[in-house]
């Protein structure tokens, strides 16, 4: 895990006026209900949950979010795996294909370092070449008698990676168990472009074909006399759906820990928990005009890739529009149609709260997590997290 410096282990403690401009801010009585919220329809609907790591990026979240119950973490990378496994982590799935054979070597390194502290790596495929190079990569590694857990990753209509669903499944699921090394695990059944569909039934039509594809995956499988230990997938977006089916076994939702304004332009379907931003960012306004403000929260504070940041907890008559003012800058504007007829504006120096539009590409754009108890207005800061998967890219 990383160091954290001395001055922001100082504000442990510390009102949050005391926090620098920008941060990245983690209200922890929002994500402690996000978490008790997902704990419980988790265990409602007779499934685990494994929380993807890919939004958080630190050993210590996924510490707290494994208390609650969680089965396990997803990860992306073999480089997130990395971290969270030095962090302490021993359960760990890369939901995601690793074909190199550089990246194959530390898969295998760190496959035989968690079983030997009784610790688990999966890892998905969806090809039989990379079925046969991970076995060759865990021969050379020595990595022991365990066999490793392999799922099958199936198209279910994102159109990204995954074997076609049915017979290929099958018999990609055949090459795994020829492998000594290699355990058949189950399937993957993920479509992220379904997360964010608008509409609860637009989510709930995606779905209902990803089951389809699911659905005559098993057939096949029952044709092949194979058993599936497992079915895997869903996102915040579509858990309800996914949890519902009957047919998966475990849900890998992340972003309900923080949620984003992607994820609140959703329409919320009845049957989801209510989960509440608990991620945003702490910026001030440093320059003011007659008819616009600047803060110094600009790209380097906050992703972009699924919409500029929303301002939090303004009333109506002081509606602001955050546009796109660089780097170093966000330009906050008036709102007319949000209410904002007077044109007001903040004043110098004054404090404001973003919700960043993409939660997980946010937070690797920061290496420290600041935790506060108490809310915006009177909290303490009660501990700092280290993003200790920061530019885990490989």
């Amino acid at each position: 895990m990383k160091h954290i410096p001395e001055h922001l282990q100082a504000l442990v403690g510390q009102a949050i006026k005391r926090i620098d401009t920008p941060a990245l801010i983690i209200d922890l009585d929002a994500m402690d209900r996000n978490i008790e919220r997902m704990a419980r329809f988790a265990q409602q609907h007779g499934v685990l949950w494994r929380p993807h790591a890919k939004l958080h990026k630190s050993a210590l979240i996924a510490h707290l979010l494994e208390h609650a119950g969680a089965s396990g973490h997803c990860v992306q990378k073999i480089s997130e795996a990395e971290a969270l496994a030095e962090g302490g982590i021993r359960n760990i799935f890369i939901s995601n294909e690793i074909v190199a054979p550089t990246k194959l070597e530390r898969v295998a390194k760190l496959a035989k370092a968690l079983n030997a502290e009784g610790g688990r790596l999966a890892i998905a495929v969806d090809c039989e070449a990379g079925v046969s190079r991970l076995a060759q990569a865990l021969q050379q590694a020595q990595a022991g008698d365990k066999a490793m857990d392999v799922l099958v990753e199936i198209n279910v209509g994102q159109n990204r990676c995954g074997v076609e669903p049915g017979e290929a499944a099958v018999a990609l699921a055949q090459a795994i168990a020829a492998q000594p090394s290699l355990r058949f695990g189950g399937l993957q059944a993920y479509h992220g472009g379904a997360q964010h569909l608008r509409t609860a039934a637009e989510r709930k039509a995606a779905i209902e074909q990803v089951l389809k594809y699911v659905n005559r995956t098993c057939h096949e499988f029952d044709r092949a006399r194979i058993a599936i230990p497992l079915i895997t997938g869903a996102g915040t977006g579509t858990m309800v759906n996914e949890a519902a089916s009957g047919v998966y076994c475990e849900i890998q939702p992340g972003s309900f820990l923080f949620m984003d304004a992607d994820y609140a332009s959703n329409q919320r379907d009845a049957a989801q928990p209510l989960f509440e931003h608990a991620l945003y960012i702490k910026t001030q306004v440093m320059s003011l005009s007659a008819d616009h403000a600047v803060c110094d929260a600009g790209h380097k504070a906050h992703a972009i890739d699924s919409g500029l940041p929303r301002l939090h907890a303004l009333p109506a008559e002081n509606a602001l529009r955050f546009a796109n003012g660089g780097d170093e800058h966000g330009v906050l504007h008036p709102d007319a149609e949000a209410g904002n007829t007077s044109g007001w504006l903040p004043a110098l120096g004054e404090t404001l709260w973003l919700i960043p539009g993409h939660c997980d590409p946010t937070v690797n754009l920061h290496d420290y997590l600041i935790g506060v108890r108490g809310g915006r207005l009177k909290g303490v800061v009660e501990r700092i997290f280290t993003v200790d998967g920061r530019g885990a890219l490989t």
